[in-house]
């Protein structure tokens, strides 16, 4: 596995490799974890040679002591990638990504500012800046992103299609606990009964998806059944919606698509979020 510290040697390492070297990319900001490890193993999968970044992106941060305190673990990090085949693993510096007098970004839009971006202004204007970026300096043919951040997912195969970008954008399924939990980082920061109480989003959503496939198609119904699951939670509700796959939006009227139940909710000062999709639904 090789180990590139530049930007320098990563055009080294990409040229070697030739045109035809197809290149399956993952971007991370590192602190790896089992959920990590199962998008890694499907990306590996993808083609002959597995690119992995390791980045923590300072666009990505409002605060500066998120970032300071952002988890380093680079060591276990090398250990995994060597254990699930990576090729090559990129850890650029911040002057690679933002030399002096950087001025460009790339805007999420109006998709950015509903859902996880309500709370997080420009979050995902840094994430999408940073993997344009990091498309254009590995060069690779598919990209991997995890299936449980729904929004970021949309949003880079939005900017792809938008931009011209040749990069074919796969999402691996969400890995969850034995008791349906999307696995998360975030989850070692709830106390254990907290752990437990959190399953009442995957409740939620599971809820939704079985009235869905019962012949429920009113997103208001559905919705409501999502939402009823926390009336008695200590869990505060941000979010929870029937949206559409094709614009991440709420369903419409007449409208043919993809439907997806997402939810976001804070507990324990734990912020968590998940989604199901439901399936492909006419909107009435």
């Amino acid at each position: 596995m090789k180990i590139l510290d530049s930007i320098v040697e990563l055009r080294a390492w990409r040229s070697g490799l030739g045109a035809s070297g197809i290149v399956a990319f993952v971007p991370t900001m590192g602190a790896l974890h089992r959920g990590h490890r199962s998008l890694l193993e499907f990306a590996a999968k993808q083609g002959p040679n597995l690119l992995v970044s390791i980045f923590v992106n300072p666009l990505q941060f409002e605060r500066k002591d998120d970032l300071e305190a952002y988890p380093e673990t680079m060591e276990a990090d090398l250990a995994m990638l060597e254990e699930v085949g990576a090729t090559a693993v990129y850890r650029p510096q911040v002057v690679d990504m933002y030399p002096e007098g950087f001025l460009t970004t790339v805007s999420a839009g109006s998709a950015s500012t509903r859902f996880e971006g309500a709370a997080r202004p420009g979050h995902f204007d840094g994430m999408l800046t940073v993997v344009h970026k990091l498309f254009q300096q590995c060069q690779p043919r598919i990209a991997v992103f995890g299936q449980k951040d729904a929004q970021q997912l949309y949003l880079v195969r939005r900017m792809v299609k938008d931009l011209d970008m040749h990069v074919l954008v796969k999402g691996a399924a969400t890995w969850r606990e034995e008791d349906g939990l999307a696995f998360s980082s975030r989850n070692v920061h709830l106390n254990p009964v907290a752990r437990k109480q959190a399953l009442v989003l995957h409740q939620a959503l599971t809820a939704a998806q079985a009235a869905f496939h019962s012949g429920c198609q009113d997103a208001q119904a559905l919705q409501q059944i999502m939402r009823d699951h926390f009336a008695t939670s200590p869990a505060e509700l941000a979010y929870a919606e029937i949206i559409s796959d094709h614009d991440f939006e709420s369903v419409k009227p007449g409208f043919f698509c993809v439907w997806r139940a997402v939810i976001g909710a804070r507990l324990d000062g734990v912020h968590l979020l998940d989604n199901l999709e439901l399936g492909p639904a006419p909107t009435s």
